[in-house]
């Protein structure tokens, strides 16, 4: 699963391969239109209703159960939710041999409304898993090619003046879509690189004073090459910390990486570029839309929630950490566990849920002292010592 292809030239830096067409999904905009007034939703996990929600073990508090007026998560809608992502994982799985782990890994990320990044060496089949999940999906799909010479503009977008109507015009850029492929983002300046910074925050982009809301669902799917890789450039934290999860895909098991070479090295069917356009459409970038509001409203306990705290404070107060989780990595943690509940067509978050998922939404974000980097310690020890001594309850 090679995915190290020569990028585009100066005059294409961003390519906009587009996911076969969902029949019933309505024609994107010309485009993006200013940013209207949004009503501000109450945040799932607070409130305090009398009853458990449908769903909720007796046992398990409900104090974290959804706000007033917003229903809780019935079963029936995580098992259709559950049922979908299956479907979608396992359309990846034909596609990227091997790795259904980090195929679930993506939706997660998606369900939990987060961005994906993927750190390892080249060819491993990084490029081909975001494009597979867009074409499963059924969702746009946009590609920049980060280099040292991409600017911000490229990115976001810019003002051109139109010489027929002396005014000036927005032509967007590569992060007006639903799936963005960040290929190889560390190859760019921290400045580029930071052009994503509130379309990944805020589903936003401001140019010239004017503000474009992004369409949704909207996913950042970043792969970058080793640090120690020539020509890289480290991701600023803030920008690491956007990220609600990170993996790396690792080679192939030798029957998987056989069967890789037999489906992308034999002949391709007629009326077919590549092995991606085999990809069925599993589902609609609005039904996602609507999934991932929906895992909104999964019941997180004040239990849950104040786990989820003392693990975060664990971190900032280890000997060997400089810098621990942050609040918005503690928000990632407790939506990620909402969305690894769902997938299990569970209605509710128990501590399992969080220690399956803190790996890969912590791990990127822990910054050892010089003294444990030296004895060769990693952050995923780390993590895994802080797990080992906070407490559940």
């Amino acid at each position: 699963m090679q995915d190290d292809a020569p990028g585009p030239g100066p005059e294409d830096d961003r390519s906009t391969d587009r996911a076969p067409a969902v029949p019933t999904a309505p024609a994107a905009p010309a485009a993006p239109t200013a940013r209207r007034a949004r009503a501000t939703r109450a945040d799932p996990g607070t409130g305090n209703p009398a009853d458990a929600p449908a769903g909720i073990p007796a046992d398990i508090p409900v104090d974290g159960a959804p706000a007033s007026g917003i229903p809780a998560l019935t079963e029936a809608e995580a098992r259709e939710i559950a049922t979908e992502a299956e479907s979608v994982i396992s359309e990846i799985a034909t596609v990227v041999e091997g790795k259904r782990e980090v195929a679930q890994t993506s939706l997660l990320v998606l369900l939990a409304g987060g961005h994906l990044l993927i750190e390892d060496i080249p060819g491993v089949g990084k490029t081909m898993l975001a494009k597979s999940l867009a074409a499963a999906l059924g969702a746009k799909r946009h590609r920049i090619q980060f280099t040292p010479d991409l600017l911000p503009g490229d990115v976001t977008g810019a003002s051109i003046f139109n010489q027929a109507t002396s005014e000036f015009e927005f032509r967007p850029g590569a992060v007006f879509t639903q799936i963005l492929l960040a290929d190889e983002i560390n190859r760019a300046s921290p400045k580029t690189q930071s052009a994503l910074l509130e379309a990944m925050e805020e589903r936003q982009v401001s140019v010239d004073g004017t503000t474009y809301e992004l369409e949704e669902p909207f996913m950042v799917v970043a792969t970058a090459n080793p640090v120690e890789m020539e020509g890289t450039y480290r991701l600023p934290e803030a920008q690491r910390d956007r990220f609600l999860a990170q993996t790396s895909m690792g080679y192939p098991v030798q029957s998987a990486e056989t069967r890789m070479l037999a489906a992308q090295a034999g002949p391709v069917p007629v009326g077919d570029r590549d092995v991606l356009d085999a990809v069925r459409t599993r589902t609609t970038p609005e039904r996602i839309a609507a999934h991932v509001r929906a895992v909104r409203r999964v019941h997180a306990s004040e239990v849950i929630l104040d786990y989820v705290v003392r693990l975060a404070a664990a971190t900032r107060s280890h000997p060997q950490v400089t810098l621990g989780a942050s609040p918005r990595a503690a928000v990632h943690l407790v939506r990620a566990a909402k969305a690894h509940a769902v997938l299990d067509g569970r209605t509710f978050v128990d501590p399992e849920d969080v220690r399956s998922v803190i790996m890969p939404v912590w791990r990127h974000r822990m910054h050892l002292t010089p003294q444990a980097l030296s004895r060769g310690a990693s952050a995923g020890e780390l993590v895994d010592q802080v797990l080992r001594n906070t407490s559940q309850t």
